[in-house]
């Protein structure tokens, strides 16, 4: 009987050397990211977490902090940078000035869909590989469907209705707010609700999946179809690269594959997202004003000067000119 104890306690205690092995050949990694824990992109981040766990056969164990309970959006990728959290996704947008390459993605182009937008943000960084991020290791970028006007108690039918009003954007949707007549707020995301509400803005540009995601519907009544100048915000997913280098090869292959699928079902996903984002602010009560083609020149003609700002100045440092002619050929393709 003691015999059988003994082999029993010795069985017991290589296993949970084993276990605490396994454990400590584990790299533990900690997620950072703004949106909210019920947001559809939120949602996909922490998916993409379990599927890395899943595929590397806990190789790799992430945990998702959502929500901004880690770091706030605008200080998302420093804290990757420092360590604060291990991998960070935000808004290129909240770090103006600092990526002048992939800021060019931000440029109201036109863009028609999610998918568009996140084809051509990873197809810019493929393509010129920007030193910008030279201090973090770059997994993927997303970025969401046509930017449009939205407003509270003015609706903007022409250019001339825009004169006056506080619009909050940030990065070159601010920019373009104020090519376009509007006085620009400089504002993230997690604030847009309450200075709606508040009145301290007269209106907002974003994706029409926010009016549902980030309850923005509730606040605002009047949206404007900007697509000609549909501008997109650009998001990152970024990991330490001290941390990245603790990943074995193996695992480190099997997250780049998965990443690759993981973008495109962002982009999906902001286009579902606007479907229902436009059905919700419908049952609130919000009405949709189009362009018409002589409008809708006047605010294509208007934007303009954005696209040749970034070319001569912040894209000045970096061949901005070839960038945006790289975008332009990639928006040809499908949409």
């Amino acid at each position: 009987m003691k015999k059988h104890l003994l082999t029993l306690a010795a069985l017991f205690l290589l296993t949970l050397g084993l276990s605490s092995m396994a454990s400590a050949e584990s790299v533990r990694l900690s997620y950072s990211s703004f949106f909210p824990p019920t947001h559809i992109q939120s949602r996909l981040a922490e998916q993409w977490c379990n599927e890395v766990e899943l595929r590397t056969g806990k190789d790799v164990i992430i945990d998702f902090y959502p929500g901004s309970t880690l770091t706030k959006a605008k200080q998302t990728y420093d804290g990757v940078v420092e360590g604060i959290s291990d991998i960070g996704q935000s808004a290129l947008a909240y770090s103006r000035g600092r990526f002048p390459v992939m800021a060019a993605v931000d440029l109201p182009m036109g863009y028609q869909t999610g998918v568009q937008a996140t084809r051509v943000a990873n197809a810019v960084y493929t393509e010129f590989n920007p030193a910008e991020f030279n201090d973090v290791k770059v997994l993927y970028f997303h970025a969401h469907g046509p930017g449009l006007l939205f407003t509270t108690e003015k609706p903007v039918k022409t250019m001339a209705d825009l004169k006056g009003l506080k619009i909050r954007s940030t990065g070159n949707s601010a920019k373009l707010i104020k090519a376009l007549g509007g006085t620009p707020v400089a504002q993230p995301m997690p604030s847009a609700y309450q200075s709606l509400q508040k009145g301290v803005v007269d209106g907002s540009v974003h994706p029409m999946e926010s009016n549902k995601g980030w309850k923005l519907g509730e606040v605002v009544r009047h949206c404007t179809m900007t697509v000609p100048v549909g501008y997109t915000t650009t998001f990152f997913v970024v990991i330490n690269k001290d941390k990245w280098d603790e990943i074995s090869p193996k695992s480190q292959e099997i997250i780049e594959q998965i990443n690759k699928e993981w973008s495109v079902k962002h982009g999906q996903a902001w286009d579902e997202s606007d479907k229902v984002g436009k059905e919700f602010l419908q049952k609130q009560g919000g009405d949709f004003t189009e362009l018409d083609a002589a409008e809708a020149a006047k605010w294509v003609e208007a934007a303009q000067p954005v696209l040749e700002a970034y070319e001569q100045g912040e894209g000045k440092k970096v061949d901005g000119k070839k960038v945006v002619e790289f975008i332009k050929a990639e928006m040809t393709k499908s949409p």
